[in-house]
């Protein structure tokens, strides 16, 4: 019998299954970026849509598509200058995504309810010091906290570990964990009351704050309290990001258990008391800030990661599982949608991609979430879709 044909069959199904085992490395795992997309092809599809189409309330599915799947509990993303991807998982991998995937064990994390691998920045000057920054849970002896931590990334290896900052209370819930580096070149960090809120409300603790320090963990000479306290009052704030006149804007969970709701978007201002836990909503105190946008009573947003694009706040939903857009003139708001609603789950963050295109994580296997095939994704999404 000449066996011949049968190898030769074999051969071929070897190299087919290879070559779409290929393919989809490079279409699931690799998010294009505009330094490796042909620009021009996609100009030309945006520019060729149909602004009636574009209008519409459900938005065109080719300017919709899945990037990375499989992911566990993605927290935050950020983009290397050479295009590849940084994700955090809550568990503790930090993974490097191109036209492939690697995977770095970050040393020191606890995962623990909401605490874990949390936040990333790089650094502003990351071209050349190589220079990022972690926020994490950790224990030791038994003892909860958060805390920032500074690397270099040289290759996919983490190396020259300093800490930033420490002893951030954690718990289960309520630990913050957003890092931005803002227009003065200092460094954001978010934190949540972690179940005590009573610290919100006391500037000697770094629970329910935002707070600020130099890239080196250093004090602003400016800083209200003379410690890294920008703001306080706060229970659990997840986003924050900067308009085009630099002002500072939160996202911030609101109550929860039987009476959720009233989820804060809040102008921040330095020094400034937000109130938790003794106003919340539409409440008024002297001497505290009330938000911008709250979500009401009846609604529960559970807002986190969020960006301004074009004058328009957008935030990620988890609880409200949706993509929110807000329209704010004259600090009041003019229009808010929620876009996706129920459509991927719950969403951690959304941000702009170096090709302008917005990306957004899913956060459906963290526990509150219903998984469906391919969880947790990263979903990119043309923004001229949202005009």
């Amino acid at each position: 019998m000449n066996k011949k044909p049968a190898i030769f069959v074999t051969a071929l199904i070897i190299v087919l299954v290879g070559y779409l085992f290929r393919e989809r490395i490079l279409r699931v795992f690799y998010a294009p970026t505009s330094s490796l997309v042909e620009t021009g092809v996609i100009t030309k599809q945006i520019e060729e849509t149909d602004q009636k189409e574009v209008d519409k309330e459900m938005p065109n599915r080719l300017d919709i598509e899945t990037v990375v799947e499989n992911l566990d509990i993605p927290w935050e993303l950020v983009f290397l200058p050479d295009g590849r991807m940084l994700i955090t998982e809550r568990p503790g991998d930090l993974l490097i995504i191109g036209k492939d995937k690697k995977t770095v064990k970050v040393q020191g994390v606890y995962h623990f309810g909401e605490g874990g691998l949390l936040g990333m920045a790089l650094h502003p000057d990351f071209q050349n010091n190589n220079f990022i920054y972690l926020y994490f849970t950790s224990s030791v002896s038994g003892k909860v906290s958060n805390r920032v931590e500074r690397y270099k990334l040289i290759g996919d290896t983490l190396v020259d570990k300093r800490t930033i900052l420490e002893e951030i209370p954690g718990a289960a819930n309520h630990d913050g964990g957003r890092l931005k580096f803002g227009p003065d070149g200092f460094l954001y960090v978010t934190t949540g009351d972690s179940q005590n809120s009573n610290l919100s409300q006391d500037t000697a603790s770094l629970a329910g704050k935002i707070l600020r320090v130099k890239d080196d963990g250093s004090i602003p000479a400016d800083n209200p309290f003379g410690n890294a306290i920008y703001s306080y009052g706060h229970r659990n704030v997840q986003g924050i990001a900067w308009d085009s006149e630099n002002r500072l804007w939160a996202t911030e969970h609101g109550r929860s258990g039987v009476q959720s709701g009233l989820d804060e978007i809040n102008l921040v201002v330095k020094g400034a008391n937000y109130g938790w836990p003794v106003i919340q909503g539409d409440q008024t105190r002297e001497g505290m800030f009330t938000p911008v946008i709250n979500s009401g009573a009846s609604d529960t947003w559970a807002p986190s990661g969020m960006v301004f694009y074009e004058g328009r706040l957008f935030w990620a939903g988890l609880r409200g599982e949706s993509l929110y857009e807000a329209v704010i003139q004259e600090n009041n708001l003019v229009n808010l949608k929620a876009n996706f609603r129920s459509e991927y789950g719950r969403l951690r963050t959304v941000v702009v991609g170096p090709d302008g295109y917005f990306y957004v994580l899913t956060n459906n296997r963290d526990g509150r979430g219903t998984p469906s095939a391919g969880d947790d994704k990263i979903i990119r999404v043309n923004p001229k879709l949202f005009k």
